[in-house]
């Protein structure tokens, strides 16, 4: 029988993956660890090798198709092996072994919704009064699973719509492996909830949700001059996560100006020693340590929301993502441990990320595990933005292209090198005060990189 090739687990949280390109067609001959398909994980690009040698029979995926993990995506028999039964696609899914069971796509983080059908409580509308218990369960209804502590197996993002629609989630009949809720699990219940006779209370009604996406429709006699390209590959990945961006913080912006004259001035003045060393030297290493100084001082703006377990989060690790626009898109690849590499290690660090990000060759431990983010739109022109939150970061610093400017100093109109600094950040998580006093920090350090090069510890 031809041996099944699964989608791995290509790392932590990941759940699914998007068939990309398959590098070798059915028939062809492979060879063990020989790479076969290109595999789209969080803005990844990786090639899976042949876990197999022999034929590939038959490709049980589709370009395009996006695809849990332990799902079988190939067949590979032996030569001369004959008579292997070739399972439809659906039914190789079905068949696949329960090593691990895959995931929704909800489940991917705790703020994944998927195409509108997820109901979030809307601060417009006023949900239904309270005023009564919900209908009772059937008693031969089947029940949620509890681990071995009498805890209710459900996944987060299901606790989380639970609790946004008010219902206890040890009422919800899970379908999952164990009997562990699923999102469409509480989804169900809370569907025959708000069908229950007229007569039932209010409190049995789900809240109004907010209304469904506006649905595009092409002006007529216009049909002939319109081109449609699947949300696929990147660009799908990006879309989701700035839904995610959008539903689940409450952005907010606060911007200042830093007089940026001096840190010029230390950049052209070690820029020949840089390039001694191979080194092309931005204004980015600078900032990165500058942002890492003032995240110390302000430790809120370092931290994550935990929602399932309704916990702050405060990072004792400063991992900086940097903003990278590709040809595909745009990607975040993370700089780990700022607070212990040099201005020459993270120049260098930031030179090699962006060069692997716009070449597609990020691994996946490039994207994860950022702490705070920052964006350089400044270096094509931009004066101003309101940087979207990557998150679960808590914020998120927008770096600006520099200008010569008239500015008042000491009593006088000079001229000097001046950006503007935006700082979006998560209101849940960070008051407007602590937010603008983070940013004068980073300001007060780079108007005197001086003094930032004698408090970086």
């Amino acid at each position: 029988m031809p041996k099944e090739v699964l989608l791995p687990e290509l790392a932590e949280s990941i759940v699914e993956g998007e068939i990309v390109k398959w590098l070798v067609e059915e028939g062809d001959y492979v060879k063990k660890d020989q790479p076969i398909v290109e595999v789209m994980t969080d803005k990844v690009t990786v090639e899976l090798p042949s876990p197999f040698e022999g034929i590939l029979v038959k490709k049980l995926v589709q370009e395009g198709d996006v695809v849990p993990i332990h799902t079988p995506i190939a067949l590979i028999a032996e030569p001369g092996e004959e008579g292997a039964e070739v399972p439809a696609p659906a039914a190789a899914a079905a068949a696949a072994p329960q090593k691990a069971a895959p995931l929704e796509d909800e489940d991917r983080v705790l703020f994944k919704p998927e195409e509108g059908k997820l109901e979030v409580k809307s601060p417009f509308k006023e949900a239904a009064p309270a005023g009564g218990a919900p209908p009772p369960a059937p008693a031969d209804a089947p029940r949620a699973g509890t681990n071995k502590y009498g805890r209710v197996l459900a996944v987060p993002a299901a606790r989380k719509l639970a609790r946004e629609l008010g219902i206890a989630i040890e009422e919800v009949p899970g379908s999952g492996p164990a009997g562990r809720v699923r999102v469409e699990d509480v989804r169900r219940w809370a569907e025959s909830r708000a069908a229950a006779p007229a007569g039932a209370p209010a409190a049995a009604r789900a809240p109004a949700g907010f209304p469904p996406p506006v649905a595009y429709k092409t002006p007529s006699g216009y049909e002939a001059l319109e081109e449609r390209k699947p949300l696929r590959g990147l660009r799908r990945v990006i879309a989701q996560q700035m839904v995610a961006s959008h539903l689940y913080t409450v952005r907010t912006l606060t911007v200042d100006e830093l007089d940026a004259t001096e840190l010029v001035h230390l950049r052209e003045t070690l820029k020949p020693e840089a390039e001694a060393a191979g080194v092309k030297l931005s204004y980015l290493p600078f900032i990165f340590k500058a942002v890492v100084q003032a995240l110390k001082k302000y430790p809120v703006l370092n931290t994550s929301l935990d929602e399932e377990k309704q916990e702050i989060v405060f990072k004792k690790y400063y991992n900086l993502g940097m903003a990278v626009a590709t040809e595909a898109g745009l990607v975040v690849p993370v700089i780990k441990d700022v607070d212990k590499k040099t201005v020459l290690e993270l120049a260098r660090e930031a030179r090699e990320l962006a060069e692997k990000a716009r070449a597609g060759k990020l691994a996946p431990e490039d994207v994860t595990g950022s702490t705070f983010s920052i964006t350089n739109i400044g270096s094509i022109g931009a004066l101003f933005s309101f940087p979207i939150i990557n998150v679960p970061d808590a914020a998120i610093l927008g770096v600006h292209t520099i200008q010569d400017r008239p500015v008042v100093k000491d009593g006088a109109i000079v001229v000097r090198k001046m950006m503007y600094l935006s700082l979006s950040f998560d209101h849940r998580l960070v008051d407007g005060a602590e937010a603008a006093m983070f940013l004068r920090e980073i300001i007060r350090l780079l108007e005197s990189p001086g003094r930032l090069m004698l408090e970086m510890r």
